[in-house]
């Protein structure tokens, strides 16, 4: 469950020309079927924005992951058209234990601190505060958002390198890949074709959990900015991940 919630963190690639704009995604996994939702709203005037992402476990999935949700909520300020993340708060439960981190972004000084706190059965197992060893303007979520505007030419293949508050195992970095033509034939069975406007990316997941040594996302994203299709490949034994959305 827990490659299916950091699958849905890398959905919501959406245009920034409204002030209020949804996303709803469903997620299907090998064999089985739906195993999860996603629901994203973002608002957003001249001066400030609000990002906020909920994600949950369906059917077989939810009973197993002992009702698994996810929520999480970006809030910050707008320079020059585009997001910038004051604050990036992950609230998680399951079972009988709920976690929830807030990370705080000082521009001014160029640092992050993160609030970590852990309860079990209504009870506080776990309170810490630590600074991160990383900086960024963007959080998982603006990251994503603002893809639009940070690659300006979504066809000429190229990989960039960016860092995001939340992606804590690999110190902030998150690799994207705009594909070469002779990669378009994957792209193309995995998320379907492309039409006038809309474009391929891959997205590099340096975490532990998936089970090659990076998590490969494949991405189709509309011309609104809006990801249409992903696909994280080949997890062992079970094949793909697919979220699309409804």
């Amino acid at each position: 469950m827990k490659k299916i919630l950091i699958l849905l963190n890398f959905l919501f690639l959406l245009s920034l020309n409204a002030e209020t704009i949804t996303a709803d995604y469903k997620v299907e996994f090998g064999i089985f079927g739906e195993i999860g939702v996603a629901n994203a709203l973002l608002t957003r005037d001249d001066n400030r924005y609000v990002i906020d992402v909920e994600l949950k476990a369906t059917g077989l999935s939810k009973r197993l992951s002992g009702n698994r949700k996810e929520q999480h909520i970006s809030k910050g300020h707008i320079e020059n058209g585009v997001m910038v993340s004051d604050l990036y708060q992950v609230i998680k439960s399951h079972g009988s234990k709920v976690v929830n981190k807030i990370y705080r972004i000082n521009h001014k000084t160029k640092t992050v601190t993160k609030e970590y706190k852990r309860w079990k059965n209504g009870k506080l197992t776990k309170d810490e505060t630590k600074t991160m060893d990383y900086y960024s303007k963007d959080d998982l979520l603006t990251l994503y958002f603002n893809l639009d505007r940070k690659i300006v030419d979504k066809q000429e293949p190229n990989a960039y390198t960016f860092k995001a508050i939340g992606a804590e195992k690999q110190k902030g970095k998150v690799d994207v890949i705009i594909p070469k033509k002779s990669d378009l034939k994957e792209y193309k069975d995995a998320v379907g074709a492309i039409s006038d406007g809309s474009w391929y990316a891959r997205a590099i997941i340096h975490q532990d959990i998936f089970s090659s040594d990076k998590g490969e996302l494949l991405l189709r994203i509309g011309k609104d900015g809006i990801t249409e299709k992903a696909v994280l490949k080949d997890l062992i034994f079970f094949g793909d991940i697919r979220a699309i959305r409804i």
